[in-house]
């Protein structure tokens, strides 16, 4: 007993219990900072709560006073001038005490029915606000397409979240490796494990977020296998492919956005090498034997160009409607030949973003990709993305944070290195954006800090490109 009461009265303790109580101060902050936020939709109609509650209070006092009820209101004012002096405090105090203890009961009996009413459609009142917040603000913000696979997609649409829910990713699914790999051999539909990390990580659900991502270590049959995947092929089986559950996978999910496949059919990432070899299937570029036992990646042999089999790949109009209406469009960050290229190869998707007068823009790796992007430089990278495309981006946002000697040492490790910030093509130069972004102990991109400079560059030069864009066309 002695120990515990010692534990709890320990400096420590007392610590710990300042930086709660700090932390539930600064969250009640946050929430009535949230609440006051412009269009919500709560100021203007707490106000007119106020006008109406003061213009009835004096309504009420001059029906009072003339009408019949003026001998209850003259006996109830001598009563509750007995509880005080004139002499020591004035009379009208005891009034304004009567009448602010009434406000605080109604505004109590207010809160404690909205409450009541949240609770009986299953909305958290604690969440409320960021229920409302996440309808009313955010989606007033940017329409944005993201384009891409792999964690690179999955971390900006993270960061983005926060800026808007008017977000479209389209996302690359002809992986055929790993847990993507064996559910689509089996049930012969396309990849879903890039999907399932952009689901995750637009969720409104914390908890669904993290069940999506759950992967099972144990199992007959499941091992290895994430719970988004198993759910998106359950999904896939009961609708006969995923192109038609889009809508209530959104919903059942919570996403602040929406989330869609490149593609709604199986395709295959054909790669063919600078030796005019071909590598086929995306999870062979890094071991590919170099047809003659040789152990060697497709990377190392150089690739040329990369294509999908089959060429003429449909897909969903909702995708092509998102590039048509967005106002930024962006490329990763992500591996070049397997996440970013294969959603361009798509033709409804090439041809929506070479038509969009959207800028495009491509975030810069910060690393090569082991046996897929060894020694191409920031250049080569932006060349590939247009000799598939057809499309030049716009700009380039590119990390000139310094990654750590040690952070470069591990992932040399791995076969990655650095790729140089810089280039040799004026064309290019005009176009990169530098930001610092780097994620601290990885070469990884920051969501937040990647979400705040793409935001930054819609927000701060949307006026001047378009002007720039109506200058060309006049041109």
């Amino acid at each position: 007993m002695t120990s515990k009461t010692n534990t709890f009265n320990s400096p420590q303790s007392a610590r710990w219990g300042r930086a709660l109580s700090n932390f539930k101060s600064a969250n009640h902050m946050r929430r009535a900072k949230r609440w006051l936020t412009p269009g919500m939709g709560i100021k203007r109609w707490f106000a007119l709560f106020a006008a109406c509650t003061f213009i009835g209070a004096l309504g009420f006092l001059h029906f009072t006073w003339t009408g019949p009820l003026h001998f209850v209101a003259t006996r109830w004012i001598l009563w509750l001038n007995n509880f005080t002096e004139p002499e020591v405090l004035p009379l009208w105090v005891v009034g304004s005490v009567v009448m602010a203890l009434s406000l605080a009961g109604a505004f109590t009996a207010i809160t404690m029915l909205n409450r009541s009413l949240l609770r009986s459609v299953g909305t958290d009142p604690g969440e409320a606000v960021n229920v409302i917040y996440s309808r009313t603000t955010l989606a007033r913000g940017p329409r944005v397409v993201a384009v891409g696979g792999g964690t690179g997609l999955s971390n900006v649409l993270s960061g983005l979240k926060a800026y808007s829910s008017n977000l479209t990713a389209v996302v690359t699914v002809s992986d055929d490796g790993g847990s993507s790999g064996r559910l689509r051999e089996a049930l012969d539909m396309i990849a879903p494990g890039d999907l399932t990390d952009c689901y995750a990580a637009l969720s409104d659900s914390p908890v669904l977020a993290r069940l999506l991502l759950h992967r099972f270590a144990r199992g007959e049959g499941i091992e290895g296998h994430t719970f988004g995947n198993l759910l998106l092929a359950t999904l896939s089986e009961e609708q006969g492919g995923l192109g038609g559950a889009m809508q209530e996978i959104h919903e059942v999910l919570n996403v602040r956005g929406a989330v869609y496949p490149a593609t709604t059919q199986p395709a295959t990432l054909i790669a063919r090498l600078k030796n005019g070899q071909e590598v086929r299937g995306e999870s062979h570029l890094a071991d590919w034997g170099g047809g003659d036992g040789s152990a060697v990646s497709a990377g190392a042999v150089g690739i040329e160009e990369v294509r999908l089999e089959p060429p003429n790949l449909p897909t969903l109009s909702a995708v092509t409607q998102a590039i048509e209406g967005a106002e930024l469009i962006v490329l990763g960050p992500g591996s070049l030949f397997t996440s970013i290229i294969p959603a361009l190869l798509v033709p409804g998707i090439q041809a929506a973003i070479c038509a969009s007068s959207a800028p495009l823009v491509y975030v810069a790796s910060i690393m090569t990709e082991p046996g897929e992007t060894d020694d191409l430089t920031l250049d080569d990278h932006l060349r590939m993305i247009e000799r598939h495309l057809g499309r030049f981006p716009d700009l380039v946002v590119v990390n000139n944070e310094a990654v750590p000697s040690t952070v470069q040492a591990r992932y040399r490790e791995t076969g990655a290195v650095l790729i140089a910030p810089h280039s040799q093509d004026p064309r290019i130069r005009s176009s990169l954006r530098h930001s610092p972004m780097l994620l601290s102990g990885h070469a990884h991109h920051d969501p937040h800090k990647l979400a705040l400079v793409l935001v930054g560059l819609l927000s701060n030069g949307h006026s001047r490109w378009h002007s720039f864009q109506s200058r060309s066309k006049q041109g």
